[in-house]
This record gives structure tokens, C-alpha cells and sequence, in this order.
């Protein structure tokens, strides 16, 4: 019963700190940018769009599908350093508990 009582303490110690890890990534905020920064996207941590900068040079219908694309790759630029941050922070809220392969927290 002792080992049922620790693997509970442990079990509520985890949802704590993925509560505070999940408040942390609400009030995050990373930054992806392409074409040398004249595109940026601001992501949340949890992945919502904050802010789309664009540089007035690529602001003319000549330019429209190379802004197209430098869109898109702003944003998976963010989306990959949200996924990171995350990663980050989850392991940190796991404390060294080990899951199985291929499941990720939150469920």
C-alpha cells in the first residue's frame, strides 16, 4: 500500500506541474521568421496566432506568391519552436518519468 500511496503523491505532484507548465505556455511566445526576417509570426505556446510583421517591400501584387510563401514558412518556423518549447517544458513538468514510446502529454 505504500508503493500505491507514493505512485498517488507522485500522480498529483505531476498534475500540478503540468498545470503551471500549461499557464507558462499560454503566456509564451516565440517568433518565427523567413526571407531573412522580413516575415514574422508570433505564436503562443499553445499555438494561437499573435502578430504577423511584414516587410513593406514585399507589399506589391508583384511579390503577392513570394509573400505567400514566406508566410507559410514564418509560421512553420514558429510552429516548430512552440513544439520545442513545449517538449522543453514538458519534460521538465515529468520530472524524469518516462512514457512510453509515441505518447505525448496532454493526452
Amino acid at each position: 500500500m505504500k508503493n500505491l500511496g507514493n505512485m498517488l503523491k507522485q500522480a498529483q505532484q505531476m498534475q500540478t506541474r503540468m498545470q503551471e507548465m500549461q499557464a507558462k505556455l499560454e503566456a509564451t511566445e516565440v517568433e518565427g521568421s523567413s526571407g531573412g526576417g522580413m516575415v514574422k509570426v508570433r505564436l503562443t505556446g499553445k499555438g494561437d496566432l499573435r502578430r504577423v510583421t511584414i516587410d513593406p517591400s514585399l507589399m506589391s501584387a508583384d511579390e503577392r506568391e513570394v509573400l505567400e510563401d514566406l508566410l507559410v514558412a514564418a509560421h512553420a518556423d514558429a510552429k516548430q519552436k512552440v513544439e520545442a518549447t513545449m517538449a522543453e517544458e514538458m519534460q521538465k513538468a515529468t520530472a524524469g518519468i518516462s512514457l512510453p514510446p509515441g505518447m505525448k502529454l496532454p493526452f
